[in-house]
């Protein structure tokens, strides 16, 4: 069998390249995700990984996703924070979104995050963020990391998408990544949304990304307060307290 080469950044780690394939380490919500991929495909839409079953190990086994990826340094490359890119991102929560509404969840499933679904809902992808899509040449391939895939509304996931993309997170965590262009995040989010479709105000939308944020802080110290390693990590990095800033900040966000 082909060398594995593991394969960097997350909170969760652990993966690995053997060839085309990646393994990890599965979840209780991992039948749930291999379903909407498996349904992601049937329908046409390629710019995901498939599922392709388990290993002997018990890992479970996806396509890779080729491509350049931003990793773990920062700060991010330039191009992370173009007009370009971000209409891209735009276009494949579009397009993911239209694919994914005629999926129904299987009787019992798991779900690392979201609600119980319902009729109405998606499921989002719920991470699509810079540091889990792929390119080449400047065209976004897709996203990786489906663990957190679960039912939301498309306002939720579009949300996520924009937080982190426009980007709306803390000024501390942006900068850091890159971006300093604080006065144009107005005109980036109209585009962000014009391009995705949304037909929503501003002012609301806004409301809705501070919802998330503070609802992600919330569902990372409750993960956490269980012993699950991955939001430990999170809660020792600041990310929850990140988060709630990010909302706070988002409070002054010029709407007009």
């Amino acid at each position: 069998m082909t060398e594995a080469q593991p394969l960097p950044g997350g909170n969760d780690g652990g993966a690995v390249r053997i060839g085309d394939t990646v393994r990890r380490a599965p979840g209780p919500w991992t039948p749930a995700v291999h379903a909407l991929l498996r349904h992601l495909h049937d329908v046409g839409f390629d710019r995901a990984p498939r599922a392709l079953g388990f290993d002997d190990q018990g890992r479970e086994v996806l396509s890779f996703l080729p491509g350049t990826v931003v990793g773990t340094t920062r700060p991010w490359p330039g191009w992370v924070h173009s007009d370009d890119a971000l209409r891209q991102v735009a276009h494949w929560l579009r397009d993911f979104h239209r694919a994914t509404a005629g999926f129904v969840p299987p009787p019992g499933a798991v779900w690392r995050s979201g609600d119980q679904w319902r009729p109405g809902m998606i499921i989002g992808h719920n991470d699509a963020a810079p540091y889990n899509a792929a390119w080449t040449d400047g065209h976004l391939n897709g996203f990786f990391d489906w663990d957190f895939a679960g039912p939301v509304t498309v306002g939720w996931d579009l949300a996520f998408t924009a937080f982190g993309w426009v980007p709306l997170h803390a000024r501390h965590v942006v900068e850091a990544e890159g971006f300093t262009a604080f006065a144009d995040r107005p005109r980036r989010l109209r585009l962000f949304l014009n391009s995705y479709g949304w037909d929503g105000s501003i002012p609301d939308f806004i409301a809705v990304v501070q919802q998330r944020a503070i609802a992600s802080a919330r569902g990372i110290r409750r993960a956490a307060a269980t012993g699950d390693p991955t939001f430990t990590r999170m809660i020792a990095n600041g990310v929850d307290e990140s988060l709630e800033t990010a909302a706070k900040e988002l409070a002054g966000f010029p709407t007009a």
